[in-house]
């Protein structure tokens, strides 16, 4: 069964093109394409939608907005695609629930790769957005030191794009205690997302 992908972008040129490069793949299905966030929030809760791929910079209602209600209220997993790498649009995404971030000048095969491995439930951030994502080394040590050994060993497998099911066959432990633990590392850490989990541990 092909994974169902919603583009909202803004650009009939860009929409176009991007449904050529991703239907080359068989896993792939682009199930629609929105022309603005109203567009894509009002979609993905009436359809089943399994990716959206979200520009920021769009009229009406923008990508970072649409994020925060798509996930709010569907299943469906947002990665942004966009030439925006601006700090405020990266955090408020990530902090809004979108489980990616990339940049319109990557190469085709990174983009699908990108759209499987979201749809997988890896994170996925590229190094130019990370770069805009600072930590202090020093509150990273310290709170990594206020985590639970076992805690501390879910962290590195999620920096590793683990799922759950993959933490809980790794670490011989139930997926509902994978889930008791980052509910509490969010919680230590002071993050909001899974996502924001595997960027902690990753920069530097």
């Amino acid at each position: 069964m092909a994974i169902n992908i919603l583009l909202a972008d803004d650009d009939r040129l860009i929409t176009e093109s991007l449904k050529m490069i991703i239907e080359q793949d068989g896993r792939l299905n682009v199930a629609a394409i929105a022309n603005n966030g109203r567009e894509a929030i009002d979609y993905c809760r009436s359809n089943s939608i399994d990716v959206a791929l979200m520009d920021i910079r769009m009229p009406e209602i923008n990508g970072v907005e649409a994020t925060r209600e798509i996930t709010a209220d569907t299943d469906t997993k947002v990665l942004v695609l966009t030439t925006f790498d601006e700090d405020e649009y990266i955090k408020k995404s990530f902090e809004y629930g979108a489980k990616g971030y990339l940049l319109k000048n990557n190469p085709p095969d990174m983009i699908i790769n990108a759209i499987i491995s979201v749809y997988y439930g890896n994170s996925v951030v590229q190094g130019e957005v990370m770069e805009k994502l600072s930590f202090s080394s020093d509150d990273k040590k310290q709170k990594l030191i206020n985590l639970t050994e076992r805690e501390r060993e879910i962290v590195i497998e999620i920096a590793g794009g683990a799922t759950n099911k993959d933490i809980a066959n790794k670490l011989f432990i139930s997926e509902g205690t994978v889930k008791n633990n980052i509910t509490n590392i969010l919680s230590k850490l002071s993050l909001r997302h899974r996502t924001e989990i595997a960027i902690f541990y990753l920069k530097d």
